[in-house]
């Protein structure tokens, strides 16, 4: 019976490895491709750049820390729960503000329109 919950525990390991390698996959992809639509449109002198590197970022945030979570399975230590936890509230403050940016840029353009 011990063997079998050291097999579990090993699978449910690798099964959180490999989420967490893709949702940071993704997470890194949607950055690069925000960047590159944004910098093409500021070359374009699009008045709407700001507002799609800030979605792209916040997406991409939230595909990061989806990661971030599912790493909390596989923590072993006070000392990876503590960094862990730390990244996650730093990740999820800097998203909560470019949700907020991003609702400004709209206000502002409503106003300007």
């Amino acid at each position: 019976m011990v063997h079998f919950i050291e097999i579990l525990n090993e699978v449910q390991t690798t099964f959180v490895e490999l989420a967490t390698f893709f949702c940071d996959f993704i997470g890194a992809s949607i950055l690069l491709v925000a960047v590159t639509k944004s910098l093409i449109k500021y070359f374009r002198h699009d008045s709407r750049t700001k507002v799609l590197l800030d979605r792209g970022i916040a997406l991409a945030l939230d595909f990061k820390l989806a990661g971030e979570v599912l790493r909390t399975v596989t923590v072993r230590t006070w000392n990876e729960l503590a960094i862990l936890g730390t990244i996650i509230v730093l990740r999820a403050a800097i998203s909560f503000l470019i949700h907020w940016e991003i609702k400004s840029e709209k206000i502002a353009d409503d106003k300007a329109e």
